[in-house]
C-alpha cells in the first residue's frame, strides 16, 4: 500500500463538531503526540500557547477565518518538530488543501501518524 493510500483526507478528521465552513473556512490539525514544547508557535501566534502542566503547546481554538489565517501559518512553519517539517497543520476546508507547513508542496496533508 502507498502513503497516498494510507493518507488521512483532512475533511475526515476533527470535523463532529465543527462550525460551518462559511463561518470558519480554516481548521488546524495538531500532532500533540509528537511536540516536544519549544514554544515557536506560541511565539509567533495568539493562538497557540504553552500549558505549564505539561510544557507542551496546545491552540485556543483549532477552527478559524481569514483574520488569523496569518498568524496560524506562522505557527505551522516555525514549528521544528518533525525535523522541521512542523505538527502544526492549517487547512482549507473548503478545498481539502494544507496551506501550512506543506512540506510536500502539493497541498496533501503531511500528518505523520
Amino acid at each position: 500500500m502507498s502513503d497516498a493510500d494510507d493518507a488521512h483526507a483532512p475533511s475526515e478528521i476533527g470535523e463532529a463538531n465543527a462550525p460551518p465552513v462559511e463561518e470558519k473556512p480554516y481548521k488546524i490539525i495538531f500532532e500533540a503526540n509528537k511536540c516536544f514544547g519549544a514554544g515557536k508557535c506560541a511565539e509567533v501566534s495568539g493562538n497557540w500557547e504553552m500549558d505549564i502542566s505539561t510544557a507542551l503547546a496546545r491552540p485556543k481554538t483549532y477552527f478559524f477565518g481569514e483574520d488569523d489565517l496569518e498568524h496560524n501559518i506562522r505557527a505551522a512553519e516555525a514549528c521544528p518538530a518533525k525535523k522541521g517539517e512542523g505538527i502544526i497543520h492549517v487547512v482549507d476546508r473548503r478545498t481539502d488543501e494544507e496551506l501550512a507547513p506543506n512540506p510536500h508542496g502539493d497541498g496533501t496533508l503531511s500528518v505523520d501518524w
